[in-house]
């Protein structure tokens, strides 16, 4: 048979008026207490998110939601838009040349990767996957300055300003 115990510390009771103020946080006392049975607790955060994909599976691409870029002796717009995204690809190269990805607003630029390719005559490849956070009014661009190096990859959004998770479509 459970046994109830009452709980009296001020601590407990302003940190759960503080995260959960309909519960209390008010002003009205709350008594707390205790039991010795064993309650089963389930966590249903992800369904009360609206999302029910694993993360690895939340991140996968789809033919809607990837945008494809190529890149070679120019400097290209990849990213726009708001929100979170994954930038992913390949690069490859026979001569010496920057391989650079940045963010902008417009007035401030900076690097957010910048390979330097130093082998000459010997085509040499990469690959690079990394996420951004783009706010509003913020630019990616991706550049690859030599005619003879190539730049592609593919941009997919995985979740919005807000951090709302967004699935592939």
């Amino acid at each position: 048979m459970a046994q109830e115990f009452t709980i009296n510390s001020a601590s407990i009771e302003a940190k759960i008026n503080q995260l959960l103020p309909s519960q209390g946080g008010a002003g009205a006392g709350i008594d707390f207490s205790a039991s010795t049975m064993i309650i089963p607790i389930i966590d249903l955060t992800e369904s009360a998110e609206g999302s029910g994909l694993r993360e690895d599976l939340q991140k996968s691409m789809s033919l809607n939601s990837i945008t494809s870029f190529f890149v070679t002796g120019a400097t290209t717009t990849i990213i726009s838009n708001t929100g979170y995204f994954r930038i992913f690809g390949a690069w490859s190269s026979n001569t010496n040349t920057d391989i650079l990805f940045k963010i902008t607003d417009g007035t401030t630029t900076k690097d957010i990767i910048n390979f330097k390719h130093t082998n000459g005559s010997t085509v040499t490849f990469g690959r690079y996957d990394f996420i951004v956070f783009v706010k509003a009014g913020d630019t990616v661009i991706a550049s690859m300055p030599s005619t003879s190096s190539i730049l592609s990859g593919n941009t997919r959004q995985i979740a919005t300003l807000d951090g709302t998770l967004v699935n592939p479509t």
